[in-house]
């Protein structure tokens, strides 16, 4: 059993100011694998104390001596990238391959992109020619709080902390309680790179009370946060009281348009692009929509093919999905298996109930389900586990309407052998993303939707940005600042 009952603050591990002990379940066995400890209010007051008493010398920092210190983190996850692996697939039940091929990787990844990105940036340049003296400049915003879920743990926290720390910020991080032990092992790598005191700081907690507290907090000028749109529309509301800059990156439920003329390999790559995470991605292709003329014979190699893909414990090696993250996660996605069901979809893989083989853990079979209709609960609602809608179209104009017609708009996908199709619904499906014929996302390309699934950009020069203030300045002197 892991034990980690201290907080990071202002460079250096606490106790918390009252002892209130959670426990971390595996969710592979059911059994609790880490016992940590919750914040409180008085917890997370001195998180955020010790973040503003930091943020002018920190803000001070040359960038090239800040963007040297954030760099430093590599070095640490270098070093011990093996037991950030371990870790993350114990907590949230990632396939220990899976953690390590595709879920610890996003730190190296996400901050390369950004100090690539970091490295371009003008701290101050002219308005331009026609404006003598006017003057652009890129200030750090101030204190922000960071709050990152289970799903891709580490991936949000790199998403959200780096481009915080590179911009001149100090930052409170609360992480998922599901997911607690990467965000620590996160802090001792930022503690160990020399990170100064007070930069970057860690409070556990649960949403209502450390997080309610960080939100409304009078001294944190910006609320970077990643989960529920429930959630992010009461923090939201917390924050308007102070005026603080909110940052929201919520869920999803993407359109993925395969049409006749998409190449061999479209099925698969959309039915394994859903189970991926055992569907628990807030950007997952959950709504296959397909052309009439290739319906019955997609809907039969679907299902084939996720009949084909193994469940199995995360410690386990191999190709395989694990479980989901926990008891409520898994009765709400068998809730929506039997809704399915109920209003007539077509099982054609999985269903309802453990799989095969298995007597606990949160495991889910990988499920499929036919003659989809618009309005199901299926096709409406964020489910957030392995199941997949398939529902037909007649023509590219139905399928975009089907597609729009959500309150997400996280991420589209397209599968097309015709370039001019595919660049034409680039443009007019509504997300704030769109991969077409499984291309990823380019290096520092902005993640982040519109509509309910918030409007966050984060990576790359813009997740920069959204930790930055514009200040116009008129009359500058150029003969001054040179000296």
């Amino acid at each position: 059993m892991i034990e980690k009952r201290d907080f990071y603050i202002n460079g250096a591990w606490v106790k918390p100011a009252e002892a209130r002990d959670w426990q971390v379940i595996d969710p592979s066995t059911e059994e609790p694998c880490a016992v940590i400890s919750l914040g409180s209010v008085a917890d997370a007051d001195r998180a955020v104390a010790a973040a503003k008493a930091a943020f002018p010398a920190w803000a001070a920092t040359p960038p090239a001596e800040r963007r040297e210190i954030v760099a430093r983190i590599l070095d640490q996850y270098e070093t011990r990238k093996e037991e950030f692996a371990q870790a993350i697939s114990m907590e949230m039940g990632a396939p220990i391959d899976f953690a390590r091929e595709q879920q610890a990787p996003c730190l190296p990844w996400h901050t390369n992109n950004f100090l690539r990105a970091f490295d371009k940036i003008d701290w101050i340049k002219p308005l331009g020619a026609h404006a003598p003296g006017a003057m652009i400049a890129l200030e750090p915003i101030g204190v922000a709080v960071l709050i990152t879920p289970w799903n891709w743990p580490v991936n949000q926290i790199a998403l959200k902390a780096i481009p915080a720390m590179l911009a001149g910020c100090t930052c409170v991080l609360k992480p998922s309680e599901e997911s607690p032990l990467n965000a620590m092992l996160f802090a001792e790598f930022c503690h160990d790179a020399g990170v100064p005191p007070g930069v970057f700081n860690l409070v556990n907690g649960d949403g209502m009370g450390v997080g309610s507290r960080l939100s409304e907090h009078p001294d944190v000028e910006m609320i970077s946060f990643t989960g529920s749109t429930r959630a992010g529309k009461a923090i939201s509301k917390a924050a308007s009281e102070t005026l603080k800059r909110v940052t929201l990156e919520l869920g999803g439920k993407g359109a993925n348009l395969l049409f006749a003329d998409a190449d061999e390999g479209a099925v698969e790559r959309s039915v394994r692009r859903m189970m991926d995470n055992t569907g628990q991605s807030c950007n997952a292709p959950s709504r296959l929509l397909v052309e009439r003329s290739v319906y019955e014979d997609t809907v039969a190699k679907a299902a084939a093919i996720a009949e084909g893909i193994k469940v199995g414990p995360a410690s386990a090696e191999g190709d395989h999905v694990g479980p989901v993250v926990n008891k409520r996660q898994w009765e709400q996605i068998q809730g929506y298996i039997q809704k399915g069901i109920d209003e007539g979809a077509r099982l054609v893989a999985g269903g309802p109930g453990l799989p095969d083989g298995f007597n606990r853990g949160f495991y889910v079979k990988p499920t499929i389900f036919a003659d989809v209709t618009p309005g199901m609960t299926i096709e409406r609602e964020e489910i957030f586990g392995p199941v997949l809608s398939i529902i037909p179209f007649e023509s590219e104009e139905e399928a975009v309407r089907i597609a729009n017609d959500t309150p997400y708009g996280l991420t589209n996908y397209v599968q097309t052998g015709d370039s001019a199709r595919a660049n034409r619904l680039a443009r007019v499906l509504k997300s704030g993303m769109v991969e077409m014929n499984g291309k990823p996302r380019g290096a520092g390309a902005p993640f982040g939707g519109v509509k309910a699934s918030g409007r966050a950009r984060e990576g790359g020069h813009w997740g920069l940005e959204e930790f930055l203030e514009v200040k116009a300045i008129s009359g500058w002197t150029a003969d001054l600042a040179a000296e």
